[in-house]
């Protein structure tokens, strides 16, 4: 089977968050499985485009309207990666620092997707499916239907992917003739609540509809941010898979960004040595707990309740714990956190910015990692805590749902139901009691790690899902 992953991240390529972690190892392992996979994603001006070797094996140009853009596609000649990487290069467009946040984001993406199924047309084989990752490339299964210039694909089967159903790519109909000439009998596809909704778009679209873990899957369908009744109508579609970890890349006994390697049988003292560096580093305690949170500073994350949780946890716990943020975002949110290392100074740390060598640290020498999301479609943050022996502390919702069960009923970590500062702060203070319980502590640590969240499951029920669609033969 040919499959291509259309995205707008992917590691290593170009990562912002979990999207991409879950679009650089999937394909991996469909490969593995004996398929034919290619990943195609926009070329960022990020360090591995710089520092790697590509060719050009296509060029066109995208006509946006009355713009006219000139692209190339390259592909990545060394195969590491384990699937054929593809660049749709457009400089004017994409030749920047950054991968969102800029205000011709509708007109980068819109570019993205038409240069990819352009490139996709010209080609002598057309594949089986392409499956769209989230709003970026939400567009992709409407003009594979109904855009006269992609006749050649009709019969290719779409499935989309949502990683976060709260980002949704408006835009105004004022655009609508950036889109490649369909009949406009179909107009309607495009349209929700009086605009272009990208999501909705593949959602309305796409064959098949997956999202990231069965529990996001019930979630929006009682709140996606105006989505609900659409999700509720493409329920019989529609999957949640939960998502896997790359178990090559996250490794505690070959990991080469951890000072020590340890495996089930030695964390013990491997977690130590990596605690003892990390806490050096940060000017800590390496006797005490060490609570961590990695991840982006957002009201989404409940990266907002960090501030007065670490400084209620640290006072009730007056010279008892640890704790180390690595994240950034919110500005206030980064001042509030940085603002804390004055005052609990040798018990509190924190990093403003992401490094993805001092992430596999953190996951290596913490002994919990903290995650009050308000909104967690899958998390990876605790499968790879799981993974290096950290008991993740989580808020029940989505996918940490699925994936952490309290230690109260023979779990893998520590759960609070809300996502307040108070909820947080109890589930802290149960977690000193447990660090102090070290083999009811240590049966925790083993049970996680022995937890199995590899792609090659994660990989059977997206092929399954393929072969579905495949079979019923829709157009």
């Amino acid at each position: 089977m040919e499959i291509f992953h259309v995205s707008a991240e992917c590691y290593p390529m170009a990562k912002v968050g979990g999207l991409a972690d879950v679009v650089g190892a999937l394909p991996k392992y469909q490969s593995k499985a004996g398929h034919q996979v290619r990943v195609v994603v926009p070329c960022y001006d990020t360090k591995f485009k710089r520092e790697n070797e590509f060719e050009c094996v296509h060029w066109g140009n995208v006509k946006l309207g009355n713009f006219d853009f000139p692209f190339s596609v390259l592909k990545e000649t060394t195969d590491q990666l384990g699937y054929e990487l593809y660049l749709i290069e457009i400089k004017e467009l994409f030749d920047r620092p950054n991968i969102y946040g800029y205000e011709d984001d509708i007109e980068r993406f819109l570019s993205f997707q038409i240069a990819t199924l352009d490139w996709i047309t010209a080609r002598e084989t057309v594949p089986d499916v392409i499956n769209c990752h989230d709003h970026h490339t939400g567009l992709i299964p409407f003009l594979v239907k109904y855009a006269y210039k992609y006749e050649r694909l009709k019969n290719v089967k779409t499935v989309i992917t949502i990683h976060n159903g709260l980002y949704q790519g408006w835009f105004g109909f004022d655009k609508l003739h950036y889109l490649p000439e369909f009949d406009l009998i179909h107009v309607g596809f495009l349209e929700w609540n009086t605009a272009i909704n990208s999501l909705a778009v593949g959602i309305k679209c796409a064959n098949a509809v997956t999202t990231v873990s069965p529990s996001y899957l019930d979630e929006i369908n009682r709140s996606a941010n105006g989505l609900e009744a659409l999700f509720n109508q493409v329920r019989d579609k529609s999957k949640g898979i939960l998502n896997g970890i790359d178990i090559e890349i996250w490794d505690p006994s070959k990991d080469q960004m951890i000072v020590e390697n340890y495996s089930v049988e030695t964390f013990g003292a491997g977690k130590q040595k990596n605690k003892e560096k990390l806490c050096e580093e940060f000017e800590l305690d390496p006797s005490k707990p060490l609570f961590s949170f990695i991840g982006r500073l957002f009201e989404e994350k409940g990266g907002d309740l960090l501030p007065q949780a670490s400084a209620l946890a640290l006072s009730e716990n007056f010279e008892s714990i640890n704790i180390l943020i690595l994240g950034s975002g919110n500005p206030d949110i980064e001042a509030q956190l940085v603002q804390l290392r004055n005052d609990y100074k040798g018990y509190y740390n924190v990093f403003i910015g992401y490094n993805e060598e001092l992430a596999h640290l953190i996951y290596a020498g913490s002994d919990f990692i903290l995650m009050p999301s308000r909104v967690e479609p899958c998390g990876l943050n605790q499968l790879y805590a799981l993974r290096y022996g950290t008991v993740p502390i989580v808020r029940r919702t989505g996918g940490l749902r699925d994936t952490v069960i309290d230690f109260g009923d023979d779990g893998n970590g520590i759960c609070h139901d809300q996502a307040s500062v108070g909820d947080i702060c109890y589930s802290i203070n149960r977690a000193v009691k447990l660090y102090a319980d070290k083999s009811n502590f240590n049966k925790i640590i083993e049970r996680g790690m022995q937890t199995d969240h590899s792609w090659e499951r994660v990989c059977e029920e997206y092929i399954e899902i393929y072969n579905l669609i495949i079979q019923k033969n829709e157009v």
